[in-house]
């Protein structure tokens, strides 16, 4: 029986049904075997969150911090890493900091000279404010 559930192992729509549990439909797919029920509908974050919050972690913010700066569980940071198989460059000379500005106060930061020269730095969105992350040189012992 085709259905338009797809398999969440293999995404085959070739999947049949397969007896109840706890009240639920169960299938089972026919290209893999898998067992499950249907998806259940919970609470699902925007991509725009989860990009903003793989960003964040590339750049070196830890996941305690995305989850106060975004307002997301750190362990859905941790999950969407391992699910999108992230890893970041070992980063031995370089260190970020950030702030989050709003529109005027983004304004008067570009102003100052001292705060965009000798330093990589990008600007992103961040809903109504913006994030500014610079790198700073390590310096050797």
């Amino acid at each position: 029986m085709a259905n338009s559930t797809p398999c969440p192992q293999c995404s085959s729509y070739e999947i049949a049904k397969n007896g109840i549990i706890n009240e639920k439909q169960r299938f089972k797919c026919k290209s893999c075997g898998y067992n499950f029920t249907v998806a259940k509908m919970g609470k699902s974050i925007d991509s725009y969150y989860v990009i903003k919050a793989l960003q964040l972690y590339i750049e070196g913010v830890s996941y305690r911090e995305i989850e106060r700066l975004l307002g997301i569980s750190h362990v859905s940071v941790m999950n969407w890493v391992k699910k999108y198989r992230i890893k970041i460059p070992k980063q031995e000379f370089y260190t970020p900091t950030y702030r989050i500005l709003n529109h005027k106060e983004l304004s008067e930061f570009v102003i100052v000279p001292g705060n965009l020269s000798n330093k990589g730095m990008i600007i992103t969105e961040l809903g109504d404010k913006f994030m500014v992350i610079q790198w700073t040189r390590i310096k050797s012992i």
